[in-house]
């Protein structure tokens, strides 16, 4: 175990609550809701930045920037160049501009910073990360694993906390198990390492209150479980001198209906859809206009530039029930958008809406990959993977049958997701209307203000320090 002279400054953690709102701090949160108040002050709101979606609101609390300024316009994008979609990258030089242990390492050389889970974690100029990377064989397999900075801390630390337990991050399985493993790394990190910053992503919240909605009686179990959680991590880091802030992202808001934006597109005829093996596969390169759709938000790219061409795809996206508004020109300007790889038109929900990527007419002709977890090739951010077929009869018997297929090195097919997206019932993406739905920010060095912007959250960690 090292040891670190601390002398030069304080040490602070920021424990990142995915999903956490002032509606969620009540009785349910008795360890939360009395750290918010030991200053005497009461939790302070973020206006969410827009997309109000994990790699957008994290990079501009890290850079202090808007979108259009670092880059990152949602958790994917559409490539002009290669003609192909990026969902859920890892290298951190996507984030443009200065992140806020590099501001802190200008005064002080020695500054170290751990970063547990947030994303955009690889490569980056922290000294210590840990984030989740599956290794992909030659014959097929996928095996789940993390990825570290340094590398020697991975076989370290799953050789002390075990694996890192993969299907609870995301899928069917998702739940306590994986943000219990991170704030066990943060534990690990902080006896051994001691560092200056300490980053922490808790996403426990994200999954039932996507699946069933934040009213619903059985996601109490899933808050009451974060609290306890994160509680006790606090109660850790503070008995060793370190200030601890509690922040999130967004809020998850009810939602009872799904927009397919790329079936009126197809429609239209300006989809390019193949068929491979029988069933439609999306060629958005060939394609006039498709979208890909980010939760409540749906960036919208355009092979034809045409102010015509503009005009139309905009009415029709607008003419889908459960649109809000469609942002274009100065609009996209002044939502903090305007950047190469955001879509020409950006569509947004109403508040009980989501945007599903969907761009089949027929289930029997849906891409192979949509019954599966899949989150690099499908045009859009897929809820239904939080779900299993409730079409599958005795789902569990199916499951194991493919996992033990799997463990023996057969290539398995685990086609076991739903093409429901109406089983979805919690999203988010925009601005709710009811500010105790926005992201929260506590703790140590809580500000007096009330209502803070996200582009604030940098300088608010910075002068912890």
């Amino acid at each position: 175990m090292s040891k670190k002279d601390h002398s030069s400054g304080p040490r602070v953690a920021i424990l990142n609550v995915v999903g956490l709102c002032s509606r969620l701090l009540s009785e349910s949160t008795p360890r939360l809701s009395k750290f918010a108040r030991q200053s005497g002050k009461k939790e302070s709101i973020i206006k969410p930045v827009v997309p109000a979606v994990t790699c957008t609101a994290q990079s501009t609390y890290l850079t202090g920037k808007t979108p259009a300024e670092h880059g990152i316009v949602g958790n994917g994008w559409y490539d002009r160049i290669l003609n192909e979609h990026h969902f859920w990258k890892q290298s951190n030089r996507l984030v443009e501009g200065k992140k806020i242990w590099e501001t802190l390492r200008e005064n002080r050389p020695d500054f170290t910073c751990a970063n547990l889970f947030w994303w955009y974690n690889m490569y980056s100029s922290v000294d210590y990360s840990i984030t989740p990377r599956p290794l992909y064989r030659s014959d097929g397999l996928k095996n789940f694993d993390i990825h570290s900075q340094p590398l020697s801390i991975r076989d370290e630390i799953k050789k002390d906390l075990g694996e890192f337990p993969f299907p609870a991050f995301w899928g069917p399985r998702a739940g306590i198990d994986s943000s219990q493993w991170i704030a066990n790394a943060a534990r690990w990190v902080e006896d051994r390492h001691q560092p200056d910053l300490n980053l922490i992503y808790l996403p426990h919240l994200d999954y039932d209150l996507q699946r069933y909605g934040p009213n619903a009686p059985r996601c109490e179990r899933a808050v009451k479980e974060i609290d306890e959680l994160a509680g006790s991590l606090i109660e850790f880091l503070s008995e060793r001198g370190v200030h601890c802030m509690v922040l999130s992202e967004y809020g998850i808001t009810e939602v009872n209906r799904a927009i397919y934006p790329n079936r009126i597109f197809r429609h239209q005829g300006w989809l390019n859809i193949k068929d491979e093996f029988g069933l439609d596969t999306l060629d958005s390169g060939g394609s006039s206009a498709f979208a890909l759709t980010d939760h409540q938000v749906a960036h919208i790219y355009l092979q034809e530039k045409s102010p015509d061409f503009s005009a139309k795809v905009k009415a029709a996206i607008e003419s889908l029930d459960g649109v809000a508004t469609v942002l274009e020109g100065d609009a996209r300007k002044q939502a903090g958008l305007d950047h190469p790889r955001a879509g020409d038109l950006i569509a947004l929900a109403e508040e009980d809406a989501w945007f599903s990527y969907y761009f089949w007419e027929d289930d029997e002709k849906a891409p192979e990959f949509a019954r599966c977890i899949d989150i690099h090739r499908k045009h859009g951010y897929d809820p239904a993977e939080l779900f299993v077929d409730p079409k599958i009869p005795f789902p569990d018997i199916k499951a194991v049958r493919k996992l033990i297929a799997k463990k023996l090195g057969f290539r398995i097919h685990m086609d076991l997701i739903p093409l429901d997206a109406n089983l979805v019932k919690g999203s988010h993406g925009i601005i709710p209307r009811d500010q105790a739905d926005w992201p929260v920010i506590f703790g140590n060095g809580t500000p007096d203000s009330e209502v803070l912007e996200s582009t604030e959250i940098h300088d608010l960690i910075l002068n912890q320090f």
